[in-house]
Protein backbone atom coordinates (compact mmCIF):
# COMPACT_ATOMS: atom_id res chain seq x y z
CA UNK A 1 0.00 0.00 0.00
CA UNK A 2 1.47 3.36 -1.03
CA UNK A 3 2.30 5.75 1.76
CA UNK A 4 0.03 8.78 1.89
CA UNK A 5 1.37 12.15 0.86
CA UNK A 6 1.83 14.60 3.71
CA UNK A 7 0.38 18.01 2.87
CA UNK A 8 1.18 19.90 6.07
CA UNK A 9 2.42 19.26 9.61
CA UNK A 10 1.67 21.59 12.48
CA UNK A 11 2.34 21.46 16.20
CA UNK A 12 -0.61 19.18 17.01
CA UNK A 13 -1.81 17.71 13.71
CA UNK A 14 -0.71 16.37 10.33
CA UNK A 15 -2.71 16.75 7.13
CA UNK A 16 -2.51 14.08 4.42
CA UNK A 17 -4.02 13.93 0.97
CA UNK A 18 -7.55 12.57 1.17
CA UNK A 19 -9.03 9.64 -0.76
CA UNK A 20 -11.05 11.95 -3.03
CA UNK A 21 -10.38 15.36 -4.59
CA UNK A 22 -11.20 18.18 -2.22
CA UNK A 23 -10.63 16.10 0.92
CA UNK A 24 -7.84 15.72 3.46
CA UNK A 25 -7.10 13.32 6.30
CA UNK A 26 -6.42 15.12 9.58
CA UNK A 27 -4.22 13.16 12.00
CA UNK A 28 -4.09 14.20 15.68
CA UNK A 29 -0.66 13.92 17.29
CA UNK A 30 0.16 13.47 20.98
CA UNK A 31 2.49 16.47 20.94
CA UNK A 32 1.74 19.25 23.42
CA UNK A 33 3.21 22.72 23.05
CA UNK A 34 2.85 26.00 24.90
CA UNK A 35 4.30 29.51 24.84
CA UNK A 36 4.76 29.43 21.06
CA UNK A 37 6.37 25.94 21.25
CA UNK A 38 8.96 26.98 23.84
CA UNK A 39 7.53 24.25 26.10
CA UNK A 40 7.05 20.84 24.49
CA UNK A 41 6.15 17.30 25.50
CA UNK A 42 4.46 14.19 24.18
CA UNK A 43 1.30 13.31 26.13
CA UNK A 44 0.22 9.76 25.33
CA UNK A 45 -3.43 9.57 24.32
CA UNK A 46 -3.92 13.33 23.87
CA UNK A 47 -4.41 13.06 20.10
CA UNK A 48 -7.10 10.41 20.49
CA UNK A 49 -9.04 12.52 22.98
CA UNK A 50 -8.82 15.64 20.82
CA UNK A 51 -9.95 13.69 17.75
CA UNK A 52 -13.03 12.40 19.55
CA UNK A 53 -13.84 15.73 21.19
CA UNK A 54 -13.40 17.72 17.98
CA UNK A 55 -15.69 15.22 16.21
CA UNK A 56 -18.30 15.74 18.94
CA UNK A 57 -18.21 19.54 18.67
CA UNK A 58 -18.10 19.67 14.87
CA UNK A 59 -21.08 17.33 14.58
CA UNK A 60 -22.95 19.39 17.15
CA UNK A 61 -22.29 22.58 15.20
CA UNK A 62 -23.44 20.95 11.96
CA UNK A 63 -26.62 19.95 13.78
CA UNK A 64 -27.49 23.60 14.43
CA UNK A 65 -26.58 24.73 10.92
CA UNK A 66 -23.02 25.98 11.46
CA UNK A 67 -20.91 24.79 8.50
CA UNK A 68 -17.62 23.00 9.29
CA UNK A 69 -14.91 21.14 7.39
CA UNK A 70 -15.64 17.87 9.23
CA UNK A 71 -16.91 14.94 7.15
CA UNK A 72 -16.44 11.88 9.37
CA UNK A 73 -14.06 10.23 11.80
CA UNK A 74 -11.93 7.53 10.19
CA UNK A 75 -10.36 5.94 13.26
CA UNK A 76 -9.16 6.82 16.74
CA UNK A 77 -6.64 9.40 15.50
CA UNK A 78 -7.87 10.51 12.10
CA UNK A 79 -10.82 12.26 10.53
CA UNK A 80 -11.79 13.00 6.96
CA UNK A 81 -12.21 16.72 6.35
CA UNK A 82 -13.02 19.04 3.50
CA UNK A 83 -10.03 20.90 2.05
CA UNK A 84 -10.34 24.64 2.61
CA UNK A 85 -8.27 27.76 2.12
CA UNK A 86 -7.48 28.76 5.67
CA UNK A 87 -7.76 32.48 6.39
CA UNK A 88 -4.47 33.32 8.20
CA UNK A 89 -6.19 34.45 11.37
CA UNK A 90 -7.02 32.94 14.73
CA UNK A 91 -10.48 34.05 15.82
CA UNK A 92 -10.66 34.27 19.61
CA UNK A 93 -13.88 34.62 21.60
CA UNK A 94 -13.57 35.62 25.25
CA UNK A 95 -16.32 35.34 27.85
CA UNK A 96 -14.10 35.95 30.88
CA UNK A 97 -10.69 37.51 31.39
CA UNK A 98 -7.84 35.01 31.25
CA UNK A 99 -4.45 34.52 29.65
CA UNK A 100 -3.11 37.37 27.54
CA UNK A 101 -6.25 39.52 27.92
CA UNK A 102 -5.96 39.49 31.72
CA UNK A 103 -2.27 40.42 31.46
CA UNK A 104 -2.77 43.17 28.86
CA UNK A 105 -5.57 44.91 30.73
CA UNK A 106 -4.59 44.08 34.32
CA UNK A 107 -7.77 42.12 34.96
CA UNK A 108 -8.18 39.39 37.53
CA UNK A 109 -8.40 35.94 35.95
CA UNK A 110 -12.01 34.85 35.70
CA UNK A 111 -13.52 38.35 35.62
CA UNK A 112 -16.76 38.22 33.64
CA UNK A 113 -16.70 40.44 30.55
CA UNK A 114 -19.64 42.76 29.75
CA UNK A 115 -20.25 40.73 26.58
CA UNK A 116 -18.32 38.18 24.52
CA UNK A 117 -15.29 39.86 22.95
CA UNK A 118 -13.97 38.73 19.56
CA UNK A 119 -10.25 39.22 18.83
CA UNK A 120 -8.06 38.33 15.86
CA UNK A 121 -4.46 37.14 15.81
CA UNK A 122 -2.33 36.85 12.68
CA UNK A 123 -1.22 33.24 12.25
CA UNK A 124 2.58 33.37 12.15
CA UNK A 125 4.60 31.28 14.60
CA UNK A 126 7.73 33.28 13.91
CA UNK A 127 5.98 36.44 15.09
CA UNK A 128 4.21 34.76 17.98
CA UNK A 129 0.72 35.07 16.43
CA UNK A 130 0.36 38.80 17.15
CA UNK A 131 -2.96 40.47 17.96
CA UNK A 132 -4.25 42.46 14.98
CA UNK A 133 -7.13 44.85 14.39
CA UNK A 134 -9.78 44.79 11.69
CA UNK A 135 -7.90 47.69 10.05
CA UNK A 136 -4.78 45.52 9.73
CA UNK A 137 -6.78 42.61 8.34
CA UNK A 138 -8.45 44.66 5.62
CA UNK A 139 -5.34 46.72 4.78
CA UNK A 140 -3.18 43.62 4.26
CA UNK A 141 -5.86 41.75 2.34
CA UNK A 142 -6.21 38.80 4.70
CA UNK A 143 -10.00 39.19 4.66
CA UNK A 144 -12.62 41.65 3.46
CA UNK A 145 -15.05 43.57 5.65
CA UNK A 146 -17.80 41.13 4.62
CA UNK A 147 -15.52 38.22 5.55
CA UNK A 148 -14.91 39.79 8.97
CA UNK A 149 -18.62 40.29 9.57
CA UNK A 150 -19.26 36.65 8.62
CA UNK A 151 -16.36 35.40 10.77
CA UNK A 152 -17.61 37.28 13.82
CA UNK A 153 -21.12 35.94 13.29
CA UNK A 154 -19.78 32.37 12.96
CA UNK A 155 -17.58 32.74 16.05
CA UNK A 156 -20.46 34.01 18.18
CA UNK A 157 -22.70 31.15 17.06
CA UNK A 158 -19.94 28.71 18.02
CA UNK A 159 -19.69 30.50 21.37
CA UNK A 160 -23.41 30.16 22.03
CA UNK A 161 -23.30 26.46 21.23
CA UNK A 162 -20.16 25.64 23.20
CA UNK A 163 -21.19 27.73 26.21
CA UNK A 164 -24.53 25.93 26.44
CA UNK A 165 -23.07 22.45 25.98
CA UNK A 166 -20.34 23.07 28.56
CA UNK A 167 -22.67 24.67 31.10
CA UNK A 168 -24.87 21.60 30.86
CA UNK A 169 -22.03 19.40 32.17
CA UNK A 170 -20.77 21.79 34.84
CA UNK A 171 -17.99 23.44 32.82
CA UNK A 172 -17.49 27.16 32.31
CA UNK A 173 -16.30 28.23 28.83
CA UNK A 174 -13.78 30.98 29.54
CA UNK A 175 -12.56 31.50 25.97
CA UNK A 176 -11.68 29.62 22.81
CA UNK A 177 -10.09 30.08 19.41
CA UNK A 178 -11.09 28.75 16.02
CA UNK A 179 -9.83 28.94 12.48
CA UNK A 180 -12.05 29.65 9.50
CA UNK A 181 -11.59 28.55 5.91
CA UNK A 182 -12.95 29.47 2.50
CA UNK A 183 -14.68 27.01 0.20
CA UNK A 184 -16.26 27.66 -3.18
CA UNK A 185 -19.39 26.41 -4.85
CA UNK A 186 -18.70 27.64 -8.37
CA UNK A 187 -18.01 31.36 -8.00
CA UNK A 188 -19.78 31.54 -4.65
CA UNK A 189 -17.57 31.68 -1.55
CA UNK A 190 -18.59 30.33 1.84
CA UNK A 191 -16.78 30.54 5.16
CA UNK A 192 -16.74 27.45 7.38
CA UNK A 193 -15.25 26.45 10.72
CA UNK A 194 -12.02 24.47 10.24
CA UNK A 195 -9.02 23.09 12.15
CA UNK A 196 -10.29 21.65 15.47
CA UNK A 197 -12.30 22.43 18.58
CA UNK A 198 -10.87 20.71 21.64
CA UNK A 199 -9.45 21.47 25.11
CA UNK A 200 -6.26 22.44 23.23
CA UNK A 201 -8.10 25.45 21.83
CA UNK A 202 -10.48 26.28 24.71
CA UNK A 203 -10.18 27.40 28.31
CA UNK A 204 -12.51 25.25 30.41
CA UNK A 205 -13.02 25.60 34.17
CA UNK A 206 -15.15 23.48 36.46
CA UNK A 207 -18.16 25.59 37.48
CA UNK A 208 -17.97 24.72 41.18
CA UNK A 209 -14.26 24.35 41.90
CA UNK A 210 -12.62 26.42 39.18
CA UNK A 211 -10.40 23.45 38.30
CA UNK A 212 -8.80 23.91 34.90
CA UNK A 213 -9.65 21.25 32.33
CA UNK A 214 -7.70 22.55 29.34
CA UNK A 215 -4.15 23.11 28.07
CA UNK A 216 -3.42 25.45 30.98
CA UNK A 217 -2.90 22.24 32.95
CA UNK A 218 0.18 21.68 30.76
CA UNK A 219 1.20 25.35 30.59
CA UNK A 220 1.10 25.75 34.37
CA UNK A 221 2.15 22.21 35.44
CA UNK A 222 -1.14 21.58 37.22
CA UNK A 223 -1.24 17.79 36.79
CA UNK A 224 -2.10 15.25 34.12
CA UNK A 225 -3.30 16.69 30.82
CA UNK A 226 -4.90 13.41 29.75
CA UNK A 227 -6.80 13.23 33.03
CA UNK A 228 -8.15 16.74 32.45
CA UNK A 229 -9.14 16.06 28.82
CA UNK A 230 -10.62 12.68 29.79
CA UNK A 231 -12.78 14.41 32.41
CA UNK A 232 -14.20 16.73 29.74
CA UNK A 233 -14.82 13.78 27.42
CA UNK A 234 -16.55 11.76 30.15
CA UNK A 235 -18.86 14.61 31.13
CA UNK A 236 -19.85 15.10 27.50
CA UNK A 237 -20.47 11.38 27.03
CA UNK A 238 -17.65 11.02 24.50
CA UNK A 239 -15.92 8.48 26.77
CA UNK A 240 -17.57 6.02 29.18
CA UNK A 241 -17.54 7.31 32.76
CA UNK A 242 -15.24 4.50 33.90
CA UNK A 243 -12.88 4.85 30.96
CA UNK A 244 -9.18 5.39 31.52
CA UNK A 245 -7.11 7.56 29.18
CA UNK A 246 -6.72 5.81 25.83
CA UNK A 247 -3.27 4.60 24.82
CA UNK A 248 -3.64 3.51 21.20
CA UNK A 249 -1.22 2.20 18.64
CA UNK A 250 0.01 4.89 16.27
CA UNK A 251 -1.50 4.73 12.78
CA UNK A 252 0.51 5.96 9.81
Amino acid sequence: MARRKKVYEGKAKILYEGPEPGTLVQYFKDDATAFNAQKKDVIEGKGVLNNRLSEFFMEGLAGIGVPTHFIRRINMREQLIRAVEIIPLEVIVRNRAAGSLAKRLGLEEGTALPRPIVEFCYKDDGLGDPLVTEEHIIAFGWASQQDLDDMIALALRVNDFLSGVMHGVGIKLIDFKIEIGRVWDGDYQRLIVADEISPDSCRLWDVKTGQKLDKDVFRQDLGSLTDAYSEVAKRLGVLPVQATPIKPTLIN
